[in-house]
């Protein structure tokens, strides 16, 4: 029980708040377009189940994440995180469809919405609710990626970091953004329904939810297809790991380096050129050290090193492609 308590608290908090506020949000919403008959309320209700679902599904998995490897799993759980994502890009599709087909209906036969100080109170809350936990994954997003900005530049900031940070916090960043945006169009929606008696706005406000909610499926559906392939980790990361290594006095190139990210870890394997002239002994230190500097960096999960005597060819530097993997004349 203690060991489960400690993976839980190493849990993914954004997911966990976002969870928690769209639970609420998802009963408040519900009741509110029972009572109306309001068509975006119903989806603005819908994409708060499928946000509480999903974030749900993505705290769990960011807690099996955390467990150590096992001799069977040698390489550790960080990728049950985007196997636990790709079944919320499932759910958020469903209930995408959904919405959609309310929004066509609504089209063809639209109703007029009652109540209408009950729809605006809650979704002004689900705007400010939606808005906090935006915030939150942005303030997630900027500490995971070790990223300094403030004020109005946190959008930007986080936006552009996004694709670094763990996968549980992209997918709250992405749905939240969608759930923000989704509940300030459903908001002008029944203010225009309600004072212009335009009513197939309703409808449109529905649908343009709905697709929303397919665009974030498909965002967030490619980004962890391509962590649960494998892929490489970004540029900047391997233009940083391999300045590290070269910073090593013994070193004087890199044969080969491949850096795959999982998760939010990254596993290196690198074969150095050492100076010519060093003893084994001297070569394993070295070795050492340079593997010591690495393991520094807390996003570095593994590293592994070979060594090979300087041939004074060289292979790599830090204006290279670090995209691939440099060959030798």
């Amino acid at each position: 029980m203690k060991n489960l308590w400690q993976l839980i608290k190493k849990g993914n908090t954004s997911s966990a708040i976002a969870s928690l506020g769209n639970t609420g949000l998802a009963i408040i919403k519900a009741i509110a377009a029972s009572v109306s008959g309001s068509g975006t309320m119903f989806a603005s209700a819908m994409h708060s189940v499928a946000d509480a679902v999903n974030q749900g599904f993505v705290f769990v998995g960011s807690v099996l994440a955390e467990r150590k490897p096992t001799k069977k799993f040698p390489t550790g759980f960080g990728r049950v995180i985007n196997l636990v994502c790709m079944v919320a890009v499932i759910v958020v599709t469903i209930m995408a469809y959904e919405t959609i087909h309310k929004g066509y209906k609504l089209l063809k036969h639209p109703e007029e919405a009652t109540s209408f100080w009950l729809n605006f109170i809650v979704l002004a809350i689900a705007v400010l609710i939606d808005g906090g936990i935006l915030m939150k994954a942005m303030k997630e997003i900027l500490k995971e990626t070790r990223t300094e900005a403030a004020g109005l530049g946190m959008f930007p900031a986080a936006f552009k970091n996004a694709g670094k940070a763990a996968p549980p916090t992209r997918l709250v960043f992405y749905e939240d953004i969608v759930a923000t945006l989704g509940a300030l169009f459903a908001l002008i929606a029944i203010v225009f329904a309600h004072f212009m008696d335009f009513l197939i706005l309703d409808g449109i406000a529905t649908i343009l939810i709905g697709c929303l909610m397919i665009g974030v499926a498909f965002k967030v559906g490619y980004d962890n297809m391509v962590g649960l392939i494998g892929v490489s980790a970004p540029k900047d990361v391997e233009e940083k790991i391999s300045r590290i290594i070269l910073a090593d006095p013994d070193v004087r190139d890199i044969n080969r380096l491949r850096i795959v990210q999982e998760g939010r870890s990254y596993h290196v394997e690198a074969y150095i050129e050492l100076r010519q002239g060093m003893s084994l002994a001297e070569a394993s230190v070295s070795k050492m050290r340079v593997n010591s500097l690495l393991l520094q960096n807390p996003d570095i999960s593994d590293v592994t090193l070979g060594i090979l005597e300087d041939d004074n060819i060289r292979v790599w530097s830090p204006s290279a492609d670090l995209g691939s993997e440099p060959q030798k004349p």
